[in-house]
């Protein structure tokens, strides 16, 4: 790991904490299990200011071209669960991967169990995309 530990922005780590809370960590396995690894992370990520954010840790809102195992690459964008849009590769943080990615910076090799077993994803590139503006909104 890059930097240690997850890098989380503060807003973007307290609504990340609500929204688990309030997710009673799904009713599928397989996308529990990764949650509650990601709440286990949580405990010990390094929170930041807004200023304070590396450009190349994942966050809301990144996009992120991430490289599996078996060379395969693919672009994403980590989003809220309500931006989620499969057909537009906008991946919810309450997904198994979306788990996988949030915190983490480019060039970090996370090894995560994913619905398919467990697999090492690398990721290869970060970009920043304006900061998420509805975050401040109360659940």
């Amino acid at each position: 790991m890059k930097y240690g530990s997850l890098i989380l922005e503060k807003k973007e780590y307290v609504y990340l904490k609500r929204i688990l809370n309030i997710s009673g960590y799904a009713e599928d396995h397989e996308v529990q299990k990764s949650l509650i690894k990601l709440s286990e992370e949580l405990k010990t990520a390094h929170i930041v200011d807004n200023e304070s954010m590396p450009d190349d840790v994942i966050r809301f809102n990144s996009l992120v071209t991430i490289v599996f195992e078996n060379g395969i690459e693919k672009k994403v964008q980590l989003v809220i669960p309500i931006d989620k849009n499969v057909k537009e590769n906008k991946i919810s943080v309450l997904t198994p991967m979306g788990a996988a990615l949030i915190g983490y910076a480019k060039d970090d090799k996370i090894d995560w169990d994913f619905p398919g077993g467990k697999h090492q994803i690398k990721i290869k590139d970060v970009s920043r995309q304006e900061t998420l503006n509805g975050i401040d909104l109360v659940i």
